[in-house]
């Protein structure tokens, strides 16, 4: 068996291992280990539908359907052809080959499937991702707009009147991309997201709450291509209460045992953002596969949406650390202290990175765009490893102040002084960065 890509973006012609003798033939025609090993998309068929056609000459097509196919004869033989009816430079691409038993396609959703019968009593056969729904959204050309420049082999001898009335590529609508939806609109994350992802749906919490799962099992999926979880409790020292370790739970973990529900039942690619508080910090610097061992009940809760996102089939785990961008974060708290005359006392036995906002969401978004392989990534700011009490220095100076107006004390030193139980915090928080995802 092997896999070749076709001229049409995305789509893959598989020759298959037909094995014949005095009885007829066998062969393996969807093997999905061997096949995405290969280079096919791990599609995840969910139907399986077959045409059967008694005269050689019959012509069905050109559909575009909101699903991925994978089509085959059982058999016969047809001669296939394929528009590309997505959005973008591709638009209007066609391609076409004979199919037999020896030949599989691969075609993703968007692009218009046809063929014709070359022999009598083809038995043409297609497995899908999603289910018919008759409120989906199709996309059809006709098989015989001559702008298309087909060479159909045989004179047509059956056609559907509904295939008949499909419009000229002059006058069709390209299929809509599939939607991108951001959870978390107004967070440091989502609002940096917003610029880069201008067509994607930003929800709020009154849209979607990550802590009521019924909330999430209601909302429209349907075309749903990726959701960016950019949602968290993240209150680190409100968790350690027992009010605040229940919200904590309740939207890291259950509104993320939701999401991946809807990521395995629908197929879309789930994004979901971690923390360096999954590691105890004893070492200098975490590396993608170290085991987690989370000090604090928020770590905790992000380890379990770890081995949660890990079982959706699509998906981004991203480690993060220090993130800082529009909303209240330390630059912020450090650069008002500044402004009011306030010396503050700053932690300097905590060391990390500090992650701009802007370029977590545009690592993310080139993960996205570059189909990085599915799996756990890092993505922090490059900048030097510092303790906030450096950081903090680093702010005051820039606010015009003396930077020794910011004193250093311990972690153990600034809990006690605080109203409410804070929590554990790891020593080291700094992410290798030097690793591939996997």
């Amino acid at each position: 068996m092997r896999v070749e890509n076709a001229p049409i973006a995305g789509m893959k012609v598989v020759h298959l291992d037909v094995h014949g003798d005095d009885r007829g033939w066998f062969k393996e025609n969807w093997q999905r280990t061997k096949m995405v090993e290969a280079g096919l998309a791990d599609f995840g068929p969910v139907q399986h539908n077959v045409s059967f056609n008694e005269t050689a000459g019959t012509i069905r097509g050109l559909h575009a359907e909101p699903w991925d196919k994978f089509v085959s004869v059982a058999t016969g033989k047809v001669f296939a052809a394929w528009v590309d009816l997505r959005a973008g430079e591709g638009f209007g691409t066609t391609f076409w080959i004979e199919i037999d038993s020896s030949v599989a396609v691969f075609i993703p959703r968007g692009v218009a499937n046809s063929y014709q019968t070359l022999t009598e009593n083809t038995t043409y056969s297609y497995l899908v991702n999603d289910h018919w729904r008759a409120d989906a959204e199709y996309v059809n050309v006709n098989l015989l707009d001559e702008t298309l420049a087909i060479p159909w082999p045989l004179d047509v001898t059956a056609m559907s009147e509904k295939d008949q009335g499909h419009p000229p590529l002059a006058e069709v609508q390209p299929m809509s991309p599939r939607r991108t939806i951001v959870i978390g609109a107004i967070g440091q994350l989502g609002l940096a997201l917003a610029p880069l992802l201008p067509d994607a749906e930003f929800l709020t919490q009154d849209q979607l709450d990550l802590a009521l799962p019924d909330t999430i099992s209601a909302f429209d999926w349907t075309g749903v291509g990726t959701v960016i979880n950019a949602a968290a409790d993240t209150d680190v020292d409100g968790a350690e209460t027992t009010e605040g370790r229940r919200r904590a739970w309740a939207i890291n973990v259950g509104g993320t045992v939701a999401l991946a529900k809807q990521a395995i039942r629908h197929g879309f690619t789930l994004v979901a953002v971690s923390s360096d508080y999954v590691f105890d910090g004893e070492e200098v610097e975490h590396a993608i596969d170290e085991q987690g061992a989370p000090l604090g009940v928020y770590g905790q809760t992000k380890a379990a949406c770890e081995a949660v996102v890990a079982t959706v089939p699509r998906h981004y785990l991203v480690r993060t650390s220090w993130v800082v961008g529009e909303g209240k974060n330390f630059i912020n708290t450090m650069q008002r202290l500044a402004r009011e005359g306030v010396s503050p006392a700053v932690v300097d036995d905590q060391f990390g990175r500090l992650t701009p906002a802007s370029v977590l969401a545009a690592g993310i978004v080139d993960l996205l765009e570059r189909e990085a392989p599915y799996g756990t990534v890092h993505i922090t700011g490059d900048g030097p490893v510092m303790s906030w009490w450096q950081i903090a220095r680093d702010v005051f100076e820039a606010e015009g102040r003396d930077a020794n107006d910011v004193s250093a004390v311990s972690t153990e030193e600034w809990a006690a002084t605080q109203l409410r139980p804070t929590s554990p915090r790891p020593k080291y928080g700094t992410l290798s960065l030097t690793e591939d995802g996997a």
